[in-house]
């Protein structure tokens, strides 16, 4: 569930680093017309143990119980390492059954302008930022990006 001013897919993705799954994500933010590749999505996960993220569930709320049916036929013979990972802001139109079956986290943006900052710098990576004809115009660049993004 996710709160005004968070987004998880940094840490998902680095998340699926470490499981060793980033090459078998398929991901489809949700929204008009974008449901039948999220079946299609699903399906294919489903088949190849791959991870399926579908995001901003709460822009596809006619899609919703359609998501239901297809978590409750979901069973033990699927693919072990078959996940389905959601993100919504919080949705009277989310069904409750998903949300009762699943593992929940709540990202909640940092307090503070610091807290903000050094979030952002920590998705970083050393080799990223020093890999650049201009290494400190670019961290000043970043630097301001992240100010910025701080205040908004």
């Amino acid at each position: 569930m996710l709160s005004a001013g968070s987004d998880p897919s940094a840490g998902f993705k680095k998340f699926a680093e470490e499981m060793d799954m980033l090459a078998k994500i398929e991901s489809v933010s949700l929204g008009q017309g974008q449901a039948p590749k999220a079946e299609k999505a699903i399906e294919r996960a489903k088949a190849t143990g791959g991870w399926c993220l579908l995001q901003n569930c709460h822009l596809s709320v006619s899609w919703m119980p359609k998501l239901d049916i297809l978590v409750e036929q979901l069973s033990e013979k699927d693919n072990e390492d078959f996940r389905i990972w959601l993100t919504s802001m919080p949705s009277g139109a989310f069904p409750v059954s998903i949300l009762q079956c699943s593992v929940k986290m709540t990202m909640e943006p940092p307090t503070g302008l610091r807290a903000n900052m050094l979030g952002t710098w920590a998705t970083l990576d050393n080799k990223m930022i020093n890999d650049c004809v201009k290494p400190k115009e670019y961290k000043t660049l970043l630097f301001a990006f992240s100010l910025f993004h701080a205040l908004v």
